[in-house]
């Protein structure tokens, strides 16, 4: 991975925290996927007539994207409904870039080298240790939450591997991305509105500026990562995304005030420690 690509994976990590870190006290997790989901699309659709149109693979692989994506946001849903967002948000994160890498392997015969190999498990590591408050341990999870968690981390690994594949096809990444970013909108919209209702409705017109932010962070944060996979391995590229973690916290201990424990230092090191492998390989 050239510094380039690692830099530019990293500010795409920083940008996905900080899209996180302004809807985490305004909407609950599902209202907020569906209103950056629409954000991504609104802002994606004046990129639209300066792009090439993709061909069939491509789309294809956004067809494939929006299963994913659909699956995804369907069991992240049921995994809060029945769990707590500390613990299956991060579990769910933390196993799908190890599933990354072995569909990676399978798929498409991408095997990482060997520090890329330990960078991904550390991050991986790293991210599981959020998972873990006030020493506790993952025994303690409820197994319908575990359950839900990581069969979301299937589909999560399902849409990053569809759609790095689909970005290779693509006339250009940004092609790719901007089509997909519409194309979910729409999905997503429709499937929200099915969920909640008018309540989601009400939601949507009263926080559409912040959608139309948090989209736009969103979509620039998930772009990068798709050109990036055009120019590194998938698995890598996926790992690396997922220091938007580390973000996170540092925003949440350092804007917000919350508390920096035990955990959270050891996971921080563990990610750090991930990241400089992956920069080694």
């Amino acid at each position: 991975m050239s510094l380039a690509v690692f830099s530019a994976v990293l500010a795409a990590a920083l940008m996905h925290a900080s899209w996180n870190a302004l809807i985490k006290v305004r909407l609950d997790r599902f209202a907020s996927i569906s209103l950056t989901s629409l954000g991504m699309a609104i802002t994606a659709l004046p990129v639209l007539p300066f792009v090439v149109f993709p061909g069939r693979m491509a789309w294809m692989w956004i067809g494939v994207s929006l299963c994913m994506h659909i699956g995804y946001r369907l069991f992240l849903i049921r995994a809060y409904e029945v769990g707590d967002l500390a613990q299956t948000y991060p579990l769910a994160r933390g196993t799908a870039p190890l599933i990354t890498t072995i569909g990676g392997i399978v798929l498409i015969q991408e095997v990482p080298g060997k520090f890329a190999l330990i960078g991904i498990l550390l991050l991986s590591a790293g991210t599981f240790l959020m998972c873990l408050r006030g020493g506790g341990r993952l025994a303690a999870l409820n197994p319908a939450a575990v359950f839900y968690a990581l069969t979301t981390s299937l589909f999560i690994a399902g849409y990053t591997l569809a759609d790095g594949l689909g970005a290779r096809e693509a006339p250009t990444a940004l092609s790719y991305a901007a089509w997909l970013f519409v194309c979910d909108g729409i999905v997503a919209t429709t499937v929200a509105l099915i969920y909640r209702g008018r309540r989601l409705a009400t939601t949507l017109a009263l926080e559409w500026r912040i959608g139309l932010l948090t989209g736009f962070l969103s979509g620039a944060a998930y772009a990068i990562a798709m050109w990036a996979m055009t120019k590194a391995p998938i698995a890598s590229v996926a790992s690396l995304r997922e220091t938007s973690i580390l973000f996170a916290m540092a925003i949440s201990v350092f804007a917000l005030g919350e508390k920096m424990t035990g955990w959270r230092a050891a996971s921080a090191l563990c990610i750090v420690a991930g990241v400089v492998a992956l920069r080694l390989s």
